[in-house]
């Protein structure tokens, strides 16, 4: 039988992550079981309007059938998300054996048990991305693409919009012909999803124009105002314009993209896993998506894109090769790794799962991208990464955008903010 278990929220700072070391109890990896002859293996987990508590304890039951001697313990991270609970677990002692949904850092390998020998870890979908140091910590399920806007196809008709925009200027000039045409051009929100539009917006440009781009802004050789400055204007602009949902700052990402759904704005911007909310939605309006333009000088725009579902062993967890198992599991089990890629609407070579036309625009969008052309999006993953707590500043600036805070005043945070914590 499946246990179900949730820990409580705490309201307790990110701690830094260099005070983890201190913390690992450098786990003997022993598996001799727990009272009765079960292993307890708990898996750290992302919970979202598509992967609840009830999805992923489902997901696991046919590794117990097959496993009867390993339990396996869904953990909730509360509010907080798993990026804030992995560390305040390490500090109290009280660590799972898996974390999914994290991306290995270099800081953060350190907890990780290295997975390079294992082929069905080293041979995954963007092992080599996520390397550190040539090692892998981490075995990912599959492509989730995130430089996405899904569009309302009858709100671009009304407006007269024939195709989808090819670059920034384009773009720009659609959203007031959508304005004008009596529609909510960006439909965005509070929470994390405020960055969503802006990184959807900035990344294409950015890092196609700035090589090395996290790795330079991390050793502060380049500035944020020099490099996504121009973007943080246009991204103003939009706000001063009404381009975007007046209460942004108020509405929670499930009621975004429900009022998204319900036809009342004409795009939407977000990660490939809402394609598995409009599949499941009841008579949604008509929806595309395209990539993320980017401005008419760029040649090829980069697309943010992270791994779906890695999963991360913990050097403390007792329990590693019970772990192993759990992990090689649901990484490379055909109806295991189907079920994650459909549930959030994400890809991975020689798996297929039924899809409508919305998923085939999806997977024709990781047809035409090249793989040089993937960057991380927020915090970034493997040897590509920004200091710790960039992601968080940075949807708190973009919320300040939203609120009527001026482009000029961001870009000096953001670049204050990179002084402190560039290294």
């Amino acid at each position: 039988m499946i246990k179900k278990r949730s820990l409580a929220t705490m309201s307790i700072a990110l701690l830094a992550v260099a005070a983890l070391t201190g913390c690992s109890t450098g786990g003997s990896g022993d598996d001799g079981g727990d009272a009765g002859g079960t292993t307890e293996v708990r898996v750290l987990v992302n919970i979202t309007p598509n992967l609840t508590e009830e999805w992923w304890n489902e997901l696991v039951k046919p590794f117990e059938d097959a496993n009867p001697d390993i339990d396996v313990i869904i953990q909730s991270p509360g509010a907080d998300g798993v990026q804030k609970a992995l560390p305040r677990l390490l500090a109290s002692g009280d660590a799972p054996d898996i974390v999914q949904s994290l991306a290995p850092t270099p800081e953060l390998a350190q907890e990780f048990v290295d997975l390079s020998s294992y082929d069905w870890a080293a041979n995954g979908p963007l092992a080599e991305q996520y390397a550190i140091d040539g090692k892998q910590y981490m075995a990912g399920v599959g492509i989730q693409l995130q430089s996405l806007w899904f569009y309302n196809k009858t709100a671009f008709e009304e407006a007269g919009i024939t195709e989808t925009p090819k670059n920034l200027d384009e773009f720009t000039a659609d959203l007031a012909k959508l304005k004008d045409a009596g529609w909510t051009p960006i439909q965005t929100g509070g929470d994390w999803m405020s960055q969503m539009s802006y990184q959807a917006l900035a990344l294409p440009s950015v890092v196609a124009e700035n090589e090395d781009w996290f790795q330079k802004m991390s050793s502060g050789d380049l500035t944020f105002s020099k490099t996504a400055g121009p973007y943080t204007d246009i991204y103003a602009d939009w706000v001063a314009k009404g381009y975007l949902n007046s209460d942004a700052l108020g509405i929670k990402y499930p009621d975004a993209e429900q009022s998204f759904l319900a036809g009342k704005s004409a795009l939407y911007p977000m990660g490939s896993w809402f394609a598995a909310a409009e599949a499941n939605a009841d008579n949604p309006p008509q929806i595309g998506v395209f990539a993320g333009p980017a401005d008419a000088s760029v040649e090829n725009p980069a697309m943010g894109a992270n791994i779906a579902s890695p999963y991360s062993i913990l050097k403390s967890s007792d329990h590693q090769e019970a772990a192993l198992k759990v992990v090689e599991y649901l990484a490379t089990d055909k109806a295991a790794v189907v079920d994650q890629l459909q549930v959030d609407g994400n890809y991975r070579d020689g798996y297929e799962y039924e899809m409508n036309d919305l998923a085939q625009e999806l997977l024709q969008i990781v047809a035409d991208t090249p793989a040089s052309s993937y960057t991380p999006t927020g915090n970034g993953y493997g040897e590509r990464t920004m200091p710790a707590g960039y992601g968080d500043e940075l949807n708190t600036q973009v919320q300040a955008l939203l609120g009527g805070t001026s482009a000029a005043d961001v870009n000096s945070a953001l670049d204050s903010w990179f002084v402190a914590n560039a290294q």
